[in-house]
């Protein structure tokens, strides 16, 4: 069996279900998107696969800033630089757990880059 490449809205569909999957079974991050965010996952999850459809395939339906909402929730919980390495460790599983190919090595890059940036922003 083939493995698949994040090139579709379709395996990044698959990979967003399966990275939340983890955030919410991780003892350390699940409290930030579940107590602190009170994330809606009914309305969460399609903004997160429409900004990595964004960033990988080019589509246009994202248009939100989500540094904005990162820093609010910044303002609520104090977030640390173990928490955005967690997030990246577990994003970086995900995908090569599940994909292969150059999207897949691209959204590893990109979400170094989140990780980074956010930091750099917030902390």
């Amino acid at each position: 069996m083939q493995v698949p490449d994040l090139d579709s809205r379709e395996s990044i569909e698959r990979f967003v279900d399966c990275f939340y999957n983890k955030i919410l079974a991780d003892p350390s991050l699940a409290p930030i998107f579940t107590d602190v965010a009170k994330v809606d996952l009914a309305v969460h999850l399609p903004h997160i696969k429409d900004y990595w459809c964004k960033l990988l395939l080019g589509d246009k339906n994202y248009q939100r800033h989500t540094m904005n909402i990162h820093r609010q929730l910044h303002g609520k919980h104090a977030l640390h630089a173990r928490d955005f390495q967690r997030w990246l460790d577990l994003f970086v599983a995900t995908v090569d757990e599940g994909y292969v190919g150059e999207r897949a090595e691209r959204a590893k890059l990109i979400a170094y880059a989140i990780a980074n940036n956010m930091q750099k922003a917030l902390l």
